[in-house]
């Protein structure tokens, strides 16, 4: 856990035309399960293959075909609830969820409504500002996708295509302890940091392996405290849940407008329906898809097909044993390893990649220096070519060899971002280069004073004023680099300066 001290973001507050308003958020974010088979069948999880062509007998639902459950996808699920701190339960089984699906040949789809694999578990969400606010996980569950319609091949049908149908998810459920839309996003994005930290979804949400359906209701303030205090839900709004939200973006302005939407009609006179809706970014507003089941409208019972899932606390030990060092462990080894800051720190450890990148670049060097130079000049000039860490032309080696260059003094800041060019374009060792083009710093103290020198010659007049004000000194410095090729040691040439003019 982070040695921080936050404090806790305040809700978002909407001034309605009689009332201020606050939201009442709650997620269920559904996780692709990285795995290369299906949770009941041995077909393939490949994203973009042909239609239908990763389709088995038991996805197909062929007559006879029973489902086997796929360990691995147990394993991933127990995985997440790990590095969710979240309770693991020993016994789950799975039900059927019964309501029509065109994309699900068997009419139902198999879930964990009543024994979920995990229950209750918590995550930290800071915010930029310095706050954060711990969410409750209610419960983590598997179960099937369905497949994809597809409505715009043709003006009189329908196509379905069954290759996503039976893939593993996990529904991610969180309490209603989210108070804004910028806390909605940060949620998703440090779930889907957990969950790529863990390898077990690649939180691709252009795919669609990671989505979420967003719960948005209305209270007056203070009512959610009572609502807290009691866990009494009579005390907040109707909520409406926004349906398969795949855009952080897109989640902030849905939440903004729906919220809207259920103002306006509470203080109208009327009453918000429960219902599932969806947002229509190009209009701006929500649209109703359907009125919201409650459980038993799906009629939930147990699959006959599938004996309840028994796991043992050695197999869930051997899977802690192997949990990586997770974000904010991370993120709290590298402040008080490397005296990063806040930021910084949250910077490098926003994915793997990255801190493991640093960490290779800061190993056994200056850690502020090395975190300096990756964020701003590394990731700057890979944000400007559209390029990420993965693909960098400069490896960690050849990055920690100009830091090293700059520590011992060796080359100056602006010879280093010179050298951090040529090996960005053309490559090779810092050192070489430094050695070959004769872009060492100056240190020799007598040369830059023969510089310095013959620029007061030079220039009567400037040193005139330069002694009247001193901030003009700096005009000196800048001459003896100048002259020196930018070679000379900044440190060097403003003790020089500051003794000469008596500045």
């Amino acid at each position: 856990m982070l040695d921080l001290t936050y404090e806790l973001p305040k809700p978002k507050v909407i001034s309605g035309a009689k009332h201020d308003w606050e939201l009442v958020i709650g997620m269920e974010v559904h996780a692709q399960v990285s795995s290369n088979a299906k949770l009941f069948s041995g077909a393939s999880t490949k994203f973009g293959a042909e239609p239908n062509s990763n389709v088995s007998f038991v996805d197909a639902a062929m007559p006879g075909m029973l489902p086997v459950i796929n360990e691995y996808c147990v394993e991933q699920a127990v995985r997440t609830g790990l590095g969710l701190k979240a309770e693991i339960n020993l016994w789950s089984a799975f039900d059927r969820k019964n309501y029509f699906y065109p994309d699900l040949p068997q009419g139902y789809q198999i879930s964990q409504l009543y024994h979920p694999i995990v229950g209750e578990g918590e995550v930290l969400v800071e915010m930029g500002d310095g706050t954060a606010r711990t969410v409750g996980i209610e419960r983590i569950h598997m179960e099937q996708d369905a497949g994809k319609s597809i409505h715009d091949m043709d003006p009189n049908m329908s196509f379905v295509d069954l290759n996503r149908t039976g893939v593993c998810l996990m529904e991610i459920v969180s309490r209603p302890d989210i108070r804004g839309p910028e806390e909605a996003a940060a949620y998703i994005a440090k779930i889907r940091q957990i969950l790529k930290y863990l390898g077990t979804c690649d939180g691709n949400m252009q795919n669609g392996n990671l989505r979420a359906d967003v719960n948005v209701s209305i209270c007056l303030p203070g009512q959610y405290e009572k609502y807290q205090a009691s866990k009494d839900f009579s005390h907040l709004g109707t909520r409406c849940e926004i349906k398969n939200m795949n855009s952080m973006r897109f989640i902030q302005q849905a939440i903004e407008v729906e919220a809207r939407r259920q103002i306006a009609i509470v203080e109208a006179g009327g009453e918000v329906d429960q219902e599932t809706r969806l947002y229509d970014p190009d209009k701006g507003e929500t649209r109703s898809m359907r009125s919201k089941e409650e459980a038993h409208d799906y009629r939930y019972f147990p699959d006959p097909d599938l004996l309840p899932l028994e796991i043992e606390q050695a197999w869930v030990d051997e899977i802690a044993a192997t949990l990586p060092e997770l974000p904010d462990a991370k993120k709290a080894r590298f402040i008080a390893d490397f005296g990063l800051s806040n930021y910084d720190a949250s910077v490098l450890t926003a994915d793997v990649a990255s801190a493991a990148y640093f960490e290779a670049v800061a190993e056994g060097r200056n850690g502020k220096l090395a975190a300096n130079w990756v964020i701003n000049e590394l990731f700057g000039r890979l944000k400007a070519d559209e390029a990420d860490i993965a693909n960098s032309p400069v490896t960690p080696e050849q990055l920690g060899g100009i830091v090293e260059l700059i520590t011992a003094e060796t080359i100056s800041g602006k010879i280093a971002k010179d050298l951090f060019e040529i090996v960005y374009t053309e490559g090779g060792d810092p050192a070489q280069i430094v050695e070959e083009r004769g872009m060492k710093q100056v240190t020799d103290t007598g040369a830059i004073e023969a510089a310095l020198d013959q620029i007061i010659a030079d220039n009567p007049a400037q040193v005139e004023k330069a002694k009247q004000n001193p901030k003009l000194a700096g005009w000196f410095v800048g001459q003896v680099m100048k002259a020196t090729g930018g070679k000379a040691n900044p440190k060097a040439v403003n003790q020089l300066v500051a003794q000469k003019l008596g500045s």
